[in-house]
């Protein structure tokens, strides 16, 4: 039961639950519908009212017109466009490379000042994984009760965000690239 020509609304709302890591009973319960009909209406083969679909497209943060526009083959973020946002820390600008409404994977733009940095307290993150890819200068991550890893331009370092940690650029300053799995949630963000 595809509605509007080809469109494959199912398709859209699908992807738009998986970008934000939400549950299909996660999603039903905050519509009111069951799960085995979200997954139905996810797999086009029933139609949903019009007052269902607003209710979705609010419990995903989605605009109502997106589900007539087929699913998106990705979302693109462009040079010169990257959304600023601040974690904190000092001497430190940091935008944001992915959209705001991917929660399975983040990653951040940090450009550092000469010795700037995290700040001295410690912190832990709520992702599983972290990554850190140096563009350009040196990047100190050092770990609580644990050695200080150094990174130059070209290295790449995976390691548990939720260990408690601080950075600090080299002399000449860094550009680093952060990649958390999954995002990290609204109320941690910017």
């Amino acid at each position: 039961m595809v509605a509007m020509g080809d469109v494959r609304i199912g398709e859209v709302l699908k992807a738009a639950r998986l970008a934000r890591r939400r549950t299909l009973a996660d999603v039903a319960r905050e519509v009111d519908i069951t799960k085995g009909y979200l997954s139905k209406l996810e797999r086009d083969t029933v139609s949903a009212s019009v007052a269902t679909l607003v209710k979705l497209c609010a419990a995903l943060d989605i605009p109502m017109g997106s589900l007539f526009e087929g699913p998106s083959v990705g979302d693109v973020v462009r040079s010169g466009a990257y959304p600023p946002i601040a974690f904190g820390g000092d001497g430190v600008r940091e935008f944001l490379l992915t959209t705001g409404g991917e929660r399975r994977l983040q990653t951040i733009l940090s450009e550092i000042v000469p010795g700037g940095g995290s700040g001295d307290e410690a912190y832990a993150l709520p992702a599983d994984v972290a990554f850190a890819f140096v563009l350009d200068g040196v990047l100190d991550i050092a770990f609580t009760g644990a050695a200080t890893v150094q990174l130059s331009a070209g290295d790449g370092f995976t390691f548990d965000p939720r260990r408690r940690h601080t950075f600090r650029a080299g002399p000449d300053g860094a550009r680093v690239l952060w990649s958390l799995a999954p995002a990290l949630p609204d109320e941690t963000r910017y």
